[in-house]
């Protein structure tokens, strides 16, 4: 073989090595499970998009088993929450986050008998379960402050204008701290779930302290460098550098930008903790609010790593889908019984689109990758 088919053969086997399987993930130890999942959301941007459902973790599957009681299909992408126990007087107002102990919405307050490690504990075996049926798994989770555990005031979670002071934000984000230890101490429990999750070979759509620029949540509000950017990196570094946790797709999730006073959020860039640290770049809609710089502008800051619909109050309609085509996946956050708006024909034809793929519509082969089947 002379000189210049030797030439010719080398770049054919690395065009072919790195064609067949590129690494996008920023965990550079992702494992083969996480880089399946991130390869196929890479796969579908602008072309399809992702049915989802959020699920609150004291019951377990029902909000996923209604939208199929209501399209005829499974959303593929199950969502659920570590979540917290709730204390005080007034649950009703914190209710919709899901606690441990409480109903979800739009019931009957009762308390439940679960403690956060048998919810947990039961989450974890729920999703291995769901995952091995061919789901997608998403997670996020409402945390207590560092230093109060899993029991708290919705108060605590919810701080609107009481929201930790710049002081006491870079002692959390100092390594070695009181703040800091506690927060570690609490982050080594979902840490823990989470290895167990990683033992069953189950990747994770993980999307913790989201809304971040919002001014709701004790982690919101925090811009600039010596902001929320700190508290995303160190949990970045302590789960995958610390816990060598490599099955996790980390999703930086936002809330749409909105100027409503006293329920802002502000401008997606201000919290953007880098290309290194962010797998999949969110927004939360609700309020029917389907701006168009919602998707530009997100999708000008991911430069190319794909983007999604972390939470949405009512599904997008066709119309949104087609403008806004390169999300790669929606997840509503609410019961099924109580957003009128979300039922009958329109969220039965949305389903149908060629462009929204359900559990029907995709398989996983055997050496993991996924496969679309819609016909």
């Amino acid at each position: 073989m002379n000189r210049a088919s030797l030439i010719f053969l080398f770049a054919f086997i690395l065009f072919i090595g790195c064609k067949e399987k590129p690494v996008m993930n920023v965990n550079p130890n992702a494992s083969p499970e996480a880089q399946n999942l991130l390869n196929f959301l890479y796969t579908i941007q602008g072309n399809y998009i992702l049915a989802g459902q959020h699920n609150y973790i004291s019951t377990e599957s029902t909000q996923s088993e209604r939208a199929k009681d209501f399209t005829g299909k499974y959303p593929i992408i199950w969502g659920s929450d570590f979540s917290f126990c709730y204390e005080g007087d007034e649950p009703k107002n914190y209710q919709h986050c899901g606690p441990i102990n409480l109903s979800m919405p739009g019931d009957s307050l009762y308390t439940t008998d679960l403690t956060p490690e048998q919810a947990r504990s039961r989450l974890v075996r729920n999703v291995i379960k769901l995952n091995h049926e061919g789901f997608i798994i998403t997670l996020m989770w409402h945390a207590c402050p560092p230093g109060l555990g899993d029991y708290c005031n919705g108060d605590s979670i919810w701080t609107w204008d009481r929201r930790p002071s710049q002081s006491e934000w870079d002692q959390l984000v100092m390594e070695g701290t009181e703040l800091n230890t506690a927060w570690k101490k609490h982050a080594d429990i979902i840490a823990g779930y989470l290895k167990q999750l990683q033992e069953a070979k189950v990747p994770i759509l993980w999307r913790p302290y989201h809304e971040m620029n919002g001014v709701w949540f004790w982690w919101c509000n925090k811009p600039g460098e010596n902001g929320f950017k700190k508290l995303w990196i160190m949990m970045y570094n302590y789960f995958v550098n610390h816990h060598q946790l490599n099955n996790l797709i980390w999703v930086w999730d936002t809330n749409a930008p909105r100027d409503r006073p006293g329920d802002e959020a502000g401008p997606y860039e201000d919290f953007w903790p880098g290309s290194a640290y962010v797998d999949v770049l969110a927004a939360d809609v609700y309020r029917r609010d389907w701006k168009q710089t919602h998707h530009d502008d997100l999708l000008k800051l991911a430069n190319g790593k794909p983007i999604a619909l972390g939470e949405v109050g009512n599904v997008p309609s066709p119309e949104v889908l087609a403008a806004q085509p390169m999300w790669t996946w929606f997840m509503p956050w609410f019961s099924w019984e109580y957003r009128e708006g979300n039922r009958g024909d329109a969220v039965k034809a949305l389903y149908a689109l060629p462009k929204v793929l359900t559990k029907d519509d995709v398989v996983v082969d055997t050496d993991g990758t996924y496969r679309i089947i819609k016909k």
